[in-house]
């Protein structure tokens, strides 16, 4: 049994505050719970938790800057959110895609700009697969 650990994911209000940090480059806890607790009804205990929470699981780091802790990102929210749905394939979908693509298939509110999104990774797909071959 291999004793490397992937990184944890994260749930959707770390994620919000993932991309608040990152959006600003850096934060305090005060700055934080300003501007993103405060719209939230979040308290100032709470943000602090989740951002050590972010802290320990490797996304944000933090270093002393004139008595207070400013945190920034380690990982973009962008890993972060791979993290979650590799997480999720391999949970809940036993690690086969294809129950997700079924679904896809079948939703009727999936939009121009998604199917496009979509077509645009398969290609993706395509093009990496026959530089493999």
């Amino acid at each position: 049994m291999s004793s490397h650990r992937a990184p944890k994911t994260v749930g959707d209000q770390e994620l919000a505050l993932l991309r608040y940090v990152s959006e600003r480059q850096d934060a305090t806890v005060g700055e934080a719970a300003a501007g993103f607790g405060q719209p939230r009804q979040l308290a100032r205990s709470t943000v602090l938790t989740m951002m050590e929470r972010l802290r320990k699981k490797g996304y944000l780091g933090r270093r002393l800057v004139d008595g207070l802790y400013r945190y920034t990102p380690r990982s973009s929210p962008k890993a972060a959110v791979g993290r979650a749905v590799e997480s999720f394939v391999d949970r809940a979908l036993g690690g086969s895609i294809s129950p997700f693509v079924a679904y896809l298939a079948e939703r009727e509110q999936l939009s121009d700009a998604e199917l496009a999104e979509l077509e645009i990774v398969l290609t993706r797909l395509r093009r990496r697969r026959s530089a493999k071959d």
